[in-house]
């Protein structure tokens, strides 16, 4: 899904606003995609039950500590998004920041993210974009790629996750911001949204 008109300009703390109040939508029984080292912890509603997914094991421990010290009681699986180890209609929300830029395959990540998710439920993505097609960092991200996906566990700099997150999922907030990063500014997407009805995508 193209996003027309160039993105607002916003910085950290405004972002960091921003993702606040979309991670504090989660409700009910909430699975985080990639939850590192737990710092999306005091975005989220205190009534939630968390639910961890962390393939990285040198940031399980940290997570599980983190995760009781919030009064979360279920340990965090050590899985990927590709394969979620959690039964059919599970979960009433799947929230991931900075997640779809990392994993070999968005497509079956989603499948695996609608899947796993009631009737209903919702999903709250945050990631950072490719820029527009014409523009300069659009082209220093294609250069930058190749280095941050050895460098940052596999961050592509360069994916537009929007048309697949739009393919599954009916969008009822999508926003995309330009934020400060290193060395240049970046697009941020922020996505709201639920599974589409009758979706024909739902095993993948």
């Amino acid at each position: 899904m193209a996003r027309p008109g160039a993105a607002p300009k916003i910085d950290d703390d405004e972002l960091d606003s921003l993702e606040r109040d979309l991670l504090g939508r989660a409700h009910g029984r909430v699975l985080e995609i990639g939850a590192g080292w737990g710092e999306n912890f005091g975005a989220f509603p205190l009534d939630i039950e968390w639910i961890g997914l962390e393939p990285d094991g040198d940031r399980l421990a940290e997570l599980s500590q983190r995760a009781r010290e919030w009064g979360h009681t279920t340990p965090p699986l050590a899985a990927v998004a590709g394969h979620i180890p959690l039964p059919d209609a599970s979960i009433d929300t799947v929230v991931a920041s900075y997640v779809l830029c990392t994993v070999p395959d968005i497509a079956a990540a989603l499948a695996e993210v609608e899947r796993v998710l009631v009737p209903g439920g919702r999903v709250l993505f945050v990631d950072h974009v490719i820029a527009p097609a014409g523009t300069l960092v659009r082209g220093l991200q294609h250069v930058a790629t190749p280095f941050t996906t050895r460098l940052f566990h596999g961050c592509h700099w360069d994916r537009d996750p929007e048309p697949a997150l739009s393919a599954r999922f009916e969008a009822a907030d999508v926003r995309t911001y330009s934020v400060p990063g290193t060395p240049f500014r970046v697009p941020t997407l922020l996505f709201d949204g639920r599974p589409r009805a009758g979706s024909s995508l739902f095993t993948g």
